[in-house]
């Protein structure tokens, strides 16, 4: 993820709620107890920062993101702030806690990135990151295949979601030998979903933004109608109108 602004920020609160329960469930966890340091990589609106400062009641919070509008909503909140490319961030002093919440995954080349971040931690310092594991599910795999099949194929020939995580297995390869402990788990999260279209408003405020942006306004209206059909087969609405949508997330906490 870039500083290019790709994020519209309104679509992505829609459902807050639901996109910070695993950012409590990881913070809830993080064994440091005392860490004067904490960095929020790519926080976003910054909604999980008020939880970090309450976890870590005395530690500088900061949250770090590559996007202008959702960092305007943290500085507001009265949150330290630093807009920057997660390549290339580093502190300028050792982080005791460097947290991240589904965003990472949009990075490739984690082989480099995860080596890295712990280079950026103090001696005891922990990264907690959380990452979607939905790659396989229709939620995600629908958008690469339509994006091949429409009258938009030439302008998205380039264009593709977040890249696929490594598995637990390939995480475990790479960091257990540089932390002094590793822990990880994987949870599927069933939100129950409301209203017209649901998937496709969940969608459009994270992996359907590189499509919208390569097609524009006018451009991604039968972009998004094909998609919406898609989603509506794979995640029907049950009796009561409710959508279930199963997601998968992979959790790790890794101290230096």
């Amino acid at each position: 993820m870039t500083a290019k602004d790709i994020w519209d920020a309104a679509t992505y609160l829609q459902f807050g709620d639901e996109r910070l329960r695993p950012a409590l469930d990881l913070i809830a966890r993080i064994p440091h107890a005392a860490p004067k340091f904490v960095v929020d990589l790519g926080c976003g609106a910054g909604n999980a920062l008020p939880v970090l400062a309450a976890r870590f009641p005395g530690a500088r919070v900061m949250g770090v993101d590559g996007s202008a509008a959702m960092l305007a909503k943290a500085t507001a909140a009265g949150f330290e702030t630093a807009q920057a490319d997660i390549n290339a961030w580093a502190p300028k002093a050792p982080a005791d806690v460097i947290f991240s919440n589904a965003a990472l995954q949009w990075l490739g080349g984690h082989e480099a990135l995860f080596p890295r971040l712990l280079e950026c931690l103090a001696p005891g310092g922990v990264l907690a990151v959380q990452m979607p594991s939905m790659h396989a599910a229709p939620l995600r795999a629908e958008q690469d295949r339509i994006a091949r099949e429409g009258p938009w194929t030439e302008v998205l020939a380039r264009v593709k979601s977040a890249p696929a995580i490594l598995t637990p297995e390939q995480y475990y390869a790479l960091l257990s030998p540089r932390v002094s402990a590793l822990e990880m788990w994987v949870t599927e999260y069933i939100h129950v979903l409301r209203g017209e279209d649901p998937v496709l408003r969940w969608a459009m405020g994270t992996s359907l933004r590189p499509f919208m942006d390569a097609l524009g306004p006018e451009g991604s209206k039968g972009f998004l109608s094909a998609y919406a059909e898609a989603m509506q087969a794979a995640y029907p609405p049950g009796p009561d109108g409710a959508v279930l949508l199963p997601f998968r997330r992979l959790f790790l906490l890794a101290r230096k």
